[in-house]
């Protein structure tokens, strides 16, 4: 056989349905390469990584305070099991350590543990939507559908279907990286989450109405065992997802800055700086919710509607009238829209946050328990004591 000039190839990947070869051309590489460096680039600017670790550090500090607080004979006051102690002592024994990986497939038993877990919290609060749903008085039109804030809520929902900034690192983590293995793994993944956060949502709103709080272990009482549990559940779940959010953070910082490869010097001290920023910040900022909105729509929204729309635009060869061009077409203005007002919103008119404070049908007294209006239930939660009897 003579010489033939060989071009550039990528080897056959196999799945169930035979043969499967990933496209690698020089133009597509050449077409990606673009919108990888703004998705980099914006990724890196915004830092979605740091806030939702931020977040992270909130809900596990909130909840595993009021874990212990819980315990019969501990002192609520007492400083080593305040929501700061913990954040810091959390960080140093589990976060660090799990983000100083520099393999995301090691983090596979850690996710799956989490994973166990938050099938076991969702149980918990299905239970507790029956059997403390009915003594909670609704509030006045709690069931009026997409009030103006409802622009916050698209960000908070988007914030938690995001997973855009860490597919690459997923994908490459597969024993087989193939498109129809991702497809399967990622469309099972999302529709899990969706059902989940169904659960989650439908199920506490139906319990707490008007009273749900931007972190739902907070509606709950101390004194509640079950709860109680939950709540350590919910914590060790939050201290395990944190690492996937600083594997993102640290690469993005890696591709940007440094060509995409980190000396294992440079590799400690950028995990730990990361990590530091966070948890300086978590420590300042003892309210989810603004955190949530903010994180959603200035981070969440712009990397599931905004970037993948307009790159999608810029560098489809497709006509105008394609459905993926006119779902781009949809997507970009809507995310916009969201990105826009939601931020204002946020600022504006914040999430009310009763961060560390029992809430008022939580007091041992003898109030009776029917349906009261919001500005009622606003009055009563000035009195000293409230005469409220749930769970004796």
């Amino acid at each position: 056989m003579g010489y033939q000039r060989q071009e550039p190839v990528i080897p056959p990947q196999r799945d169930l349905d035979g043969r499967e070869t990933l496209v690698s051309e020089h133009e597509y590489k050449e077409k990606t390469c673009q919108s990888a460096a703004l998705f980099n680039v914006v990724n890196s600017i915004i830092g979605s990584g740091i806030i939702a670790m931020i977040s992270y550090n909130i809900i596990a500090g909130d909840t595993l305070s009021k874990v212990f607080q819980g315990i019969p004979g501990v002192d609520p006051e007492n400083v080593f099991i305040g929501r700061h102690f913990i954040i810091g002592l959390s960080t140093v024994t589990f976060t660090l350590p799990l983000s100083l990986y520099r393999n995301i497939a090691k983090l596979g038993k850690v996710s799956l543990i989490s994973t166990g877990l938050t099938t076991l919290i969702l149980g918990i609060v299905m239970a507790r939507a029956i059997s403390l749903g009915p003594h909670i008085p609704k509030t006045e039109d709690a069931w009026v559908f997409a009030k103006p804030n409802a622009i916050q809520a698209v960000g908070v929902m988007s914030f938690a279907f995001i997973c855009h900034h860490n597919s690459f690192l997923v994908y490459s983590s597969l024993e087989e990286p193939t498109v129809a293995k991702w497809s399967r793994l990622i469309h099972m993944s999302i529709v899990i989450s969706v059902f989940i956060c169904i659960f989650f949502a439908t199920c506490g709103y139906l319990t707490f109405t008007g009273f749900t709080q931007g972190d739902l272990f907070e509606n709950y009482c101390r004194n509640d065992d079950l709860v109680t549990f939950g709540r350590f559940c919910y914590g060790v779940t939050v201290i395990l997802t944190y690492p996937m959010e600083c594997f993102v953070t640290r690469e993005v910082i890696a591709n940007v800055f440094f060509g995409g490869n980190l000396s294992l010097v440079f590799h400690i001290v950028i995990t730990v700086m990361v990590i530091t920023v966070a948890t300086l910040v978590s420590l300042l900022i003892d309210c989810l919710g603004i955190v949530l909105e903010l994180n959603g729509v200035l981070c969440a929204t712009p990397l599931i509607f905004i970037i993948p729309s307009a790159c999608y635009l810029k560098l489809s060869e497709e006509p105008r009238t394609h459905s993926d061009k006119i779902m781009s077409c949809v997507m970009l203005p809507i995310g916009a829209v969201v990105m826009v007002f939601g931020f204002v919103m946020a600022i504006t008119n914040p999430q009310d946050c009763t961060h560390g404070q029992e809430m008022f049908y939580c007091f041992p007294d003898n109030f009776s328990l029917t349906n009261t209006s919001e500005s009622h239930v606003q009055q009563t939660t000035q009195l000293s004591t409230l005469n409220i009897s749930i769970f004796q």
